[in-house]
């Protein structure tokens, strides 16, 4: 529930320097086989494993991917291959998932163009462009998910059949049944050089929550994508599903991904106010950014929150511990989880719209555009909470997933963010929404049948 946005950062010791190339690094480490990775949109990494003899081939030329096969990713059978480059910055040794296995993450490319359907090509894109307005966008993630197991039947049951307490948040005894599970997550990170400082069971049965430290935005997306998939092998391994299903059980609290947002120029950090008595403590730029985190949250949302299932989390109203933590409306305010953004100290502001299935580099795209957007229009997010006197109304976040999607066609500055690397990304990922929303639509649920079968 907590990221350190204070701590100096520090530079991942399993992170490759100019310096040493991948090849070099790789060979050096006894690695056997590289997992080029890379995500489509909905956030599935897809990946082929390359043996140590092929490396030098894969910085050269990269590997082909069928790249309508992938996924969302805005092809057609018919269109050339995806060449996936890999970043020797994002490369990342995983013995704890396999001796001999490190993994790469890649920047798809088409004819030898960086692809512009490709989410972490996207956030680049942006992150680009903020540099080039002297801003560089930090970010720290909180991964939660839950440890379930699925019966023949399909129905899903916690991993830990203990773990029944009607308030579970930070129980000792649930977090030491699954001791082995977390401490060997834990132990990676940390040898990774990702600086884990917390695990804890979160306020869901079921439910865990695992700290890194914050780093640039680009890094920190990485590892979330590296993160989920350690933590999903590794639970494999002990019989176990992890899930960062937004709201697998409707009596509970939900899964979140929240974001600790900051922006920096040539190491100095820009949220801090000269003036002690700011509100909050927070910067011009600061305010500024936050107001237009909160204009466009509605279409946030769609990126944020981008399925069906997300918005049984945000529209939840209770759960047997009490409470959802889910923000409904688009509302800022001090260390009160409660609202849209947080404000924890003058260092940051924490994004709570997020969840388990939003794809971190869209995330951080949309939310870097929707900051930039208040700063270029000097917008004032106005007086914390309820909207004062005056003031318009906090919008309501969106009701569904076609809610939100609606929201992000109507919204120009949030549609722009996903197309920062070309054209007609926006578009497309509306369509596959959309195409969500009503293939969902179209289920007929256990629900309709207790409702309607003998009703008329």
């Amino acid at each position: 529930m907590t990221i350190d946005e204070t701590a100096p950062l520090t530079a991942s010791a399993a992170t490759a320097t100019p310096e040493v190339d991948l090849a070099t690094r790789a060979r050096a480490d006894g690695v056997r086989f590289i997992l080029a990775m890379f995500v489509d949109l909905t956030g599935k990494p897809c990946a082929k494993l390359v043996p140590i003899e092929a490396v030098d081939e894969l910085v050269t030329d990269g590997v082909g991917f069928a790249g309508y096969a992938v996924g969302a990713i805005g092809q057609q059978p018919s269109d050339p291959d995806l060449i996936a480059m890999p970043d020797a910055a994002s490369y990342t040794p995983l013995p704890w998932v396999k001796e001999g296995l490190a993994l790469v993450h890649c920047d798809p490319h088409v004819e030898g163009v960086p692809w512009h359907y490709a989410p972490r090509v996207i956030l680049k894109s942006l992150l680009e462009r903020a540099v080039s307005r002297r801003l560089e966008l930090f970010a720290g993630a909180e991964i939660e998910y839950f440890l379930v197991n699925r019966g023949p039947d399909g129905a899903l049951a916690l991993a830990d059949p203990r773990d029944v307490a009607p308030r579970p948040c930070y129980d000792a005894r649930g977090l030491t049944r699954m001791y082995d599970h977390l401490t060997e997550v834990s132990t990676a990170m940390n040898a990774l050089g990702w600086s884990n400082y917390a695990n804890d069971h979160e306020d869901a049965n079921g439910q865990f929550e695992q700290n890194f430290a914050y780093a640039d935005a680009l890094t920190t997306a990485d590892r979330v994508i590296t993160a989920r998939y350690l933590i999903s092998v590794l639970a494999e391994r002990r019989g176990m599903t992890a899930t960062y299903m937004p709201k697998p059980f409707a009596d509970r609290t939900g899964s979140g991904l929240h974001l600790h947002l900051s922006l920096w120029h040539d190491g100095t950090p820009l949220f801090p106010a000269a003036d002690a008595a700011a509100p909050f403590g927070l910067s011009d730029v600061a305010r500024r950014f936050l107001a237009g985190v909160l204009e466009h949250a509605p279409a946030l949302q769609a990126v944020l929150a981008p399925t069906v299932n997300s918005y049984k989390r945000t529209g939840a109203t209770s759960t047997r511990s009490g409470a959802s933590w889910a923000p409904r409306k688009a509302t800022y305010g001090g260390n009160d989880r409660t609202h849209y953004v947080r404000i924890p100290d003058h260092h940051r502001v924490e994004l709570r719209g997020g969840d388990g299935s939003a794809n971190p580099y869209l995330a951080m795209t949309v939310a870097l555009a929707a900051g930039l957007d208040g700063i270029e229009r000097a917008l004032d997010p106005g007086t914390p909470g309820a909207a004062a006197a005056g003031e318009p109304a906090r919008p309501d976040l969106p009701p569904t997933l076609l809610h939100a999607v609606e929201a992000l066609g109507a919204d120009p500055v949030v549609a722009a963010g996903l197309d920062a690397a070309g054209p007609g990304v926006s578009e497309y990922f509306a369509a596959l929404k959309r195409e969500e929303f009503f293939e969902w639509h179209a289920t007929v649920s256990p629900w309709e049948h207790d409702h309607y079968l003998t009703t008329f």
